[in-house]
């Protein structure tokens, strides 16, 4: 069931393909929506396209920026616009203090405007009920990026999946389920156990290298260096790599590509491969502390 949030007025700048089925769910619950920089229908109920970033957040009660937030020089990432659009603190300053402030993950520029105006920041994809959830069309949009690159079906291949979080436990199963033999690399001992628990081979990050020599597709979740040089010297060339972390991914592409070892970077999927279903996840999440907030006044 949805929230009656009738009178509240959020801003919707930037985004991709989620964004759009987001507003769509934002608009249901009687928000009514600023938008700026997403290709939204002239005279659609609900929304003022804005003309200035000004404009958008005159009046509303919380601004939800792109996944990616902005970039250290303050540029907001609209995939589906030609506008280019930058951030700037004096802008942000026309906010009330104590304003929501959603977006996927924030850098260091959007963590310090925040923090010096007293607004409130949210990193969605820090959310539980949103992280997990979003796991799943990753998941299967990255099996989906798989069966397109490999020769071979998932069912009876050797799969890995690098760290135990929660895009990476809903993928280790996922391939389970198709027959995949699927190895999981973690680095606590209590995940190793969960592994055992779920019939999956556990794999001690000391032993990564080791064992990924028999893969025949590879699944990094970890958004730190783990597939070094080092590390990708033990891997066949006809091995698959796919980076789900967050760019620029714990894979170094260069020596791949030099191995001959094909690898790519596939961060974003929800919002590519399940724009529907991503978009109600964030909108469930940020309407929830939006009929909070309006509980609490």
């Amino acid at each position: 069931m949805r929230p009656n949030l009738d009178g509240i007025t959020v801003a919707v700048i930037g985004g991709d393909a989620r964004y759009l089925d987001m507003i769509e769910e934002l608009l249901a619950s009687g928000i009514r929506v600023n938008v700026m920089g997403l290709p939204v229908k002239t005279g659609t109920s609900g929304v003022v396209l804005s003309s200035s970033l000004v404009q958008c957040m005159n009046g509303v009660k919380a601004v939800v920026l792109p996944i990616l937030g902005i970039d250290d020089k303050g540029f907001l990432h609209c995939v589906l616009s030609e506008q280019t659009l930058t951030l700037k603190e004096e802008i942000m300053a026309t906010l009330p203090a104590d304003t929501l402030v959603f977006t996927g993950l924030a850098g260091a520029l959007l963590k310090q405007m925040t923090t010096s105006l007293g607004l409130r920041l949210v990193e969605l994809m820090n959310l539980d009920e949103v992280a997990i959830l979003n796991s799943i069309p990753s998941s299967e949009g990255v099996v989906q990026m798989a069966m397109e690159m490999l020769p071979i079906t998932i069912h009876g291949s050797s799969a890995f999946v690098i760290g135990f979080g929660r895009t990476g436990r809903t993928l280790a199963r996922l391939l389970s389920a198709m027959g995949a033999q699927t190895g999981v690399v973690a680095r606590k001992n209590a995940d190793l156990a969960r592994i055992v628990e779920m019939n999956l081979r556990p794999v001690p990050f000391a032993e990564m290298k080791s064992c990924l020599g028999e893969a025949d597709m590879i699944f990094n979740t970890v958004p730190a260096p783990v597939l070094t040089e080092d590390i990708l010297t033990g891997i066949t060339s006809g091995t698959v790599i796919i980076d789900l972390a967050t760019a620029p991914g714990g894979t170094d592409f260069h020596a791949a590509e030099r191995l001959g070892i094909k690898a790519v970077l596939a961060p974003s999927l929800p919002g590519r491969v399940a724009p529907k279903t991503a978009g109600r996840i964030l909108a469930e999440a940020i309407t929830r502390y939006l009929a909070e907030e309006a509980a609490g006044n």
